[in-house]
């Protein structure tokens, strides 16, 4: 059973940082699409970064591109999102998300299969 469990969601100050991190266990195989999603209340859960696992390819979404960045480290199974910059409408619950495909990841939340509980963050002005 595939399992991804999301942390490191805090409560900052704007124009600080945070690193989330994901933990992905019982996936089969280590080639596979994982993205970082985010849902602010009253609003649809939208991309924010995409990486495939067995390469190097990655998407930002155009509000976060070079504030963001994601990366996965394959020996600990674990995908992050280091944010910095941060600004009030950064505020969110942010997911991780898996799906077994390869080269382009996708961009649509209902395109992924495995989805984690959430974790919360906060940008105060």
């Amino acid at each position: 059973q595939v399992q991804l469990v999301e942390s490191g969601g805090d409560s900052v100050q704007a124009g600080g940082s945070l690193r989330l991190s994901c933990v992905d266990s019982g996936y089969p195989g280590n080639r596979y699409c994982m993205g970082w999603f985010r849902q602010a209340p009253g609003k649809e859960r939208d991309l924010v970064a995409t990486i495939y696992t067995g390469g190097s390819n990655t998407y930002y979404a155009d509000s976060v591109k070079g504030r963001f960045t994601i990366s996965h480290d394959s020996a600990k199974n674990t995908l992050y999102l280091q944010m910095d910059s941060l600004k009030p409408e950064d505020s969110a619950m942010y997911y991780c998300a898996a799906v077994p495909v390869g080269g382009r990841c996708p961009r649509g939340s209902y395109e992924y299969t495995y989805w984690g509980q959430g974790t919360q963050v906060t940008v105060s002005s």
